[in-house]
């Protein structure tokens, strides 16, 4: 995803834990997520999720799995 656009949650990879610390953060399948900005080289990745930003490590990023919206991105 590129910085400011917004995709759909379509399904998380990983174990039950990446799985249950993703939910506590609000990111579960069928939500909206927009990224917000991450760092060059692997560095934290900060999305929106129910107008809350979030960082996550780019490992964990890369268990999300999403829909690119189509429309209007923020």
């Amino acid at each position: 995803m590129q910085s400011g656009q917004s995709a759909i949650v379509i399904g998380i990879e990983g174990g039950h834990g990446m799985v249950n610390r993703l939910s506590t953060l609000g990111i579960i399948p069928g939500k909206k997520i927009t990224k917000i900005s991450s760092m060059v080289m692997r560095g934290p990745v900060t999305i929106e999720v129910d107008r809350t930003q979030v960082a996550l490590g780019f490992g964990m990023a890369g268990h999300i799995m999403v829909q690119i919206s189509n429309g209007l991105n923020k």
